[in-house]
Parts: structure tokens; C-alpha cells; sequence
């Protein structure tokens, strides 16, 4: 039923919200999930390089753009896949499946004659290193640092080996997070957990400075150096600051959203890229550092639900410290609807988000569901303790609960409602899905698995709904008696956590923990179109109403957006 004997098609990726700077100036190389985008900084337009089998770990970029090199994790006592793609025919050049369970970071020798990786611990290097950079004008030589480690690494070639040096630093004793090495090879810098940047002779293998003396706050990430000498340094504390390359002093500084973790440069450096954990990409001008530009944005961590329609961030809302659980828009596009585990429900408006009102207290056990009526009169949530609660809301931002709903005994994951709204579907955890009357506020109708359900939905017509969870299984169930029709197969290991109907009824969408998000027609039960980009398990799937976009989020913080690949049936 799975569509598995079967050459299945794939679905179109067409955009990642959710680096390197190409030497071509023009595009922005980074990893997302176990997916390498290429993005255009003129038009904002994305290409991807799919080839990974889990999340991707590191890029590297040949100095002469012709390659791109990124590498990925793996299970323990897997082997961690590095893949050089041919940029300029965005396809794979070689894979080197070399390392065990994970590949730390990458870097290109000057002349394209080599690629040096360094693994992760799991494949026993001297020390903890974190760090690799190659040399800018000599193909034999790298630099490796970490947790008690510094070391130059030179190429015998006649010997075959590789032969490294440890650096003196003397009584100094650091763990360094970056190297970046001057462009005429004589000195190289080293960005340190304990705030301060180590200025090395490369010649000499020596420590020649160390500073500023008021060391960065949370370490010292990511470090570029510019062709006047100043340095770029990014800070765990959110601070992107400009240096005298010589003292180390501050000459300008701005605070950024979350830990700085990445910086690039576009052309000779009038242009300035810097990324952050936050998953914020900005755009700096060199002559003003305070003129700054965001270009990206994505989540930090699991998306949990998506809302549509969107595009591009318009608005960031936060609540420190909790954890968004569900979210839906109210039909009238006035307000979003958020579920939190802090037991609220918060309402906040989409242009400005600001706060209309806070719902205390709607579940003991957190909010877990949410959904609005189609009247944009009501709310309805689920708990954590299984309740259904029906809330009206009143003039002037004000609410009621109007009834609660008593009958689940475990969470509630999803909640549908009818059109009419007369009638509504949840599903909960124990194993039940509940069709409620909603004028006599009674349960219609329920249907029992074994299984703990995460989502449902109706068919458009309305007289049928479909179910699935942790049992891997699509059933599809009569609403008027709640009898069973069909059962699919729905994913070969993993639960489906999200599902949605087309507006035409024809085809279904499911998103699961085997990170695939799989396309199927809705009489046969068959798939159509399967997409592999994620790199984390997927949350929630949406599809807009005009069957053009499919919407997908997982719990690597991705949201990705998808080519619908069938047209809308015509009425």
C-alpha cells in the first residue's frame, strides 16, 4: 500500500526557512536538516543538495568555488558520510564515508588539491578537537584546536603521512572553538570558551599574544579577519564586534538575537554575514555595523505546529522559557490561537503581536490542542490531563468557558472541527478518537485503536475522518457509527505526528518520525510523491488552500516548503 515496490516520485522542494559565502559573491551556502541550501543574495531564490542520510554537521567551500564540501552525523558505530558536490553542475563529485558517527568540520587546501576533515570523538582523535582550518597559500599545511590541543599538521607526501606540531602557549592553557588564519600565513588567531582570542606564529608554533584584557562574555565562537587587519569576533553573548587586530580592543560592537556562530564575508568584506543559535541570518554593511539587515530566520528548535498562510518573517513572537504546543488562525485573519505547556492560551495579533488576551488556568496539565470555530466566536483546546474545553470569547478581548468536555483520560493531541460548527473530532492518547456534538456539547460518536492517536482530520465532505498515530497505521472511519473502512500502512518505523486533507478531498499528506513527508491519492491509498529534506522527525504538515504549497515542520527547528505536486480538481 506503501507505494515500496514502486519508482515513487519526489516531492519539490522550493524553499527552507529555518554558511559560506561562495567566492562567486552571489550565493549563501549552509546546512539545514540533511539538506545543503544554496541561496541567491540578490533575489532570495534557494537551490538544494540532497545526498545526506541524517542531519548535516559542516560545509566547507573550495577557495576557488568549485567545490563544496559538507559532511554529516550518524549512530554510533555508523560511518558519518562526507559528500563534494561540483557546484557548478550542483551534483555529487565523490562521497567519502570515512569517519565514525560524525564529522566535526571541513576545509579546502588553497589550490583545490585537497580536503581535510576532522572527526568527532567517537573516532578517537588526539584530544577533543572542534576546529580545522587549511593554510591560505600552502596546500601542506593545517591547523587543528580543541580541549587541549593546538597543533600545525604538515603533508609528507614522500612518506605518506602527516605529521603535526604542537603549538607553545606556555603556562596558557584554553579550549578554542575557531581558528582563522591571516591571509599571508605568518599569524593565526584562535577564538577560546574562556573569552579571550590567541594571536599564534604559524612559523614558530608559538603563542605571540593574547587578549583584550576585558575577555568577550560566553567565549569567543566564530572569528574573521578583514584585508585592513581589524578582526570580526562573535560572542556566545550575542555580541558582534569589530577589533583592532593588534590589541584586540573594541572599536565598534551590536547585540544580536541569541550566540553568534558563524561569520562571512562577501567580496573584499563590505559586506558582512553573521548567523546565530538563534537561527537569525544578518547582513552588515563594514562602514556601519549598527545598519543591519535580517536576511534569514528560522526556528532554534522543534517546530511543534504550523499555521498557514505565510511566507517570509514578518514577526517574531517569544515567550521565555515555554513551549509552544499547537497553534490555528481564526478565519477572519484578526488573531493566531497558541496552545503553551505553561497551561495558557494566549492570543496574540498577527500584525503587531501584541497580546489580546491570555486565557489562565484552561489546562492543569498544559494546553495541548487549539482550535477556532469557524464563526470566530469560540476556542476550542485539549489538555494534557484530556479534557476538551469549549471558551467564548466576549467583546473587548474578554472570554467564558462555556463547557468542559470529560471523557478522555490522556492527552489530547488534535483537535477538528466541522465546518457548521456543530460538530467537532479530537485525538487523544488513549487510544480514542472523539466525535462531539458541539450544540449539546455530548460525545456523537468514537472510534478506538490501540495505538496513541496524534492526528485526524476531515474529509471534506465531511461524513468521513482519518486517523493515525504511533501505530504507523492511516485508517480512515465513518463519522455517523464510527465504523472502520480502511487501514494503511503508513510509515515503515516511526509514529505519524501530522496529516492533512486537500481542499478537493483527492489526496492526503502525511508527515512522521522516519523524517519523510509522503504525498497520497485518498481512494487508492497510495503514495505519489515522497519528500526527503527533513533531518529531524516531522511535527506537522500543512497545505494551503489553493493546493499549490505544502508546509512542513520537524524537530530540528526546519520548516520547509514544498511544490504541491497535484492541481486543485476543478468544482
Amino acid at each position: 500500500m506503501t507505494g515500496g515496490s514502486r519508482d515513487i516520485p519526489r516531492l519539490e522542494l522550493e524553499a527552507v526557512i529555518g554558511f559560506n559565502v561562495h567566492p562567486d559573491r552571489d550565493h549563501l551556502i549552509y546546512p539545514l536538516g540533511c539538506t545543503v541550501i544554496m541561496k541567491r543574495l540578490e533575489d532570495g531564490t534557494q537551490e538544494f543538495l540532497h545526498g545526506h542520510t541524517n542531519n548535516v554537521s559542516c560545509v566547507a567551500v573550495s577557495k576557488s568555488g568549485r567545490y563544496v564540501g559538507s559532511g554529516q552525523v550518524t549512530y554510533m558505530g555508523f560511518k558519518a558520510d562526507i559528500i563534494i558536490w561540483d557546484f557548478a553542475k550542483r551534483a555529487i563529485y565523490a562521497r567519502l564515508p570515512l569517519h565514525k558517527a560524525k564529522v566535526e568540520a571541513l576545509s579546502f587546501s588553497p589550490n583545490n588539491k585537497y580536503l581535510v576533515s576532522l572527526g568527532g570523538q567517537d573516532d578517537g582523535s588526539a584530544g577533543n578537537c572542534l576546529s580545522i582550518q587549511y593554510s591560505n597559500t600552502d596546500d601542506n599545511t593545517f591547523v587543528t584546536a580543541g580541549s587541549g590541543t593546538l597543533r600545525v599538521w604538515e603533508l609528507d607526501l614522500s612518506n605518506q603521512t602527516v605529521r603535526p606540531t604542537e603549538c607553545q602557549t606556555g603556562q596558557l592553557k584554553r579550549i578554542i572553538n575557531c581558528i582563522e588564519i591571516a591571509e599571508d600565513d605568518q599569524f593565526f588567531f584562535c577564538g577560546t570558551t574562556s573569552g579571550d582570542i590567541l594571536k599564534v606564529n604559524l612559523k614558530a608554533r608559538m603563542l605571540n599574544s593574547c587578549g583584550p584584557v576585558k575577555r568577550f562574555s560566553q567565549g569567543v565562537n566564530a572569528l574573521k579577519i578583514l584585508k585592513s587587519g581589524e578582526i570580526l569576533v562573535g560572542s556566545g553573548d550575542g555580541w558582534f564586534t569589530l577589533c583592532d587586530g593588534a590589541n584586540f580592543k573594541t572599536i565598534k560592537r551590536v547585540q544580536l538575537e541569541g550566540s553568534v556562530t558563524s561569520i562571512a564575508l562577501r567580496g573584499e568584506g563590505q559586506q558582512l554575514l553573521v548567523g546565530t543559535d538563534a537561527a537569525q541570518m544578518y547582513r552588515f554593511s563594514y562602514t556601519n555595523l549598527e545598519d543591519q539587515e535580517l536576511i534569514s530566520s528560522s526556528h532554534r528548535s522543534a517546530v511543534m505546529a504550523v499555521a498557514i498562510p505565510f511566507s517570509t518573517e514578518l514577526l517574531r513572537i517569544t515567550v521565555p522559557n515555554k513551549t509552544c504546543n499547537a497553534l490555528d488562525i481564526m478565519m477572519d485573519s484578526h488573531s493566531i490561537l497558541s496552545a503553551w505547556n505553561d497551561g495558557k492560551i494566549r492570543v496574540f495579533s498577527p500584525e503587531s503581536g501584541r497580546i489580546l488576551q491570555v486565557i489562565d488556568n484552561a489546562h492543569n496539565m498544559g494546553v495541548t490542542a487549539i482550535a477556532g470555530t469557524h464563526d470566530c466566536k469560540k476556542i476550542l483546546s485539549g489538555g494534557g490531563e484530556g479534557q476538551v474545553r469549549v471558551w467564548v470569547l466576549l467583546p473587548g478581548h474578554g472570554h467564558r468557558l462555556l463547557e468542559s468536555m470529560k471523557e478522555h483520560k490522556a492527552t489530547v493531541n488534535d483537535i477538528q472541527i466541522k465546518s457548521n460548527d456543530r460538530e467537532c473530532v479530537t485525538a487523544s492518547s488513549d487510544g480514542t478518537c472523539i466525535i462531539w456534538d458541539l450544540v449539546r456539547y455530548v460525545r456523537h460518536q468514537i472510534v478506538l485503536a490501540n495505538t496513541l492517536f496524534r492526528c485526524v482530520c476531515y474529509h471534506p465532505e465531511e461524513c468521513q475522518i482519518m486517523t493515525s498515530g504511533t501505530d504507523r497505521t492511516i485508517s480512515y472511519w465513518e463519522v455517523y457509527n464510527g465504523a472502520a473502512i480502511r487501514a494503511l500502512e503508513g510509515s515503515k518505523s516511526g509514529a505519524i505526528n501530522g496529516m492533512h486533507i486537500s481542499q478537493d478531498g483527492r489526496h492526503f499528506i502525511t508527515g512522521a518520525e522516519d523524517k519523510l513527508v509522503k504525498v497520497w491519492s485518498y481512494l487508492e491509498g497510495e503514495v505519489t510523491h515522497v519528500g526527503t529534506a527533513h533531518g529531524g522527525s516531522i511535527t506537522s504538515v500543512r497545505l494551503c488552500g489553493n493546493n499549490r504549497t505544502l508546509v512542513t515542520t520537524s524537530t530540528d527547528g526546519a520548516i520547509l516548503r514544498w511544490k504541491f505536486p497535484h492541481q486543485l480538481a476543478s468544482s
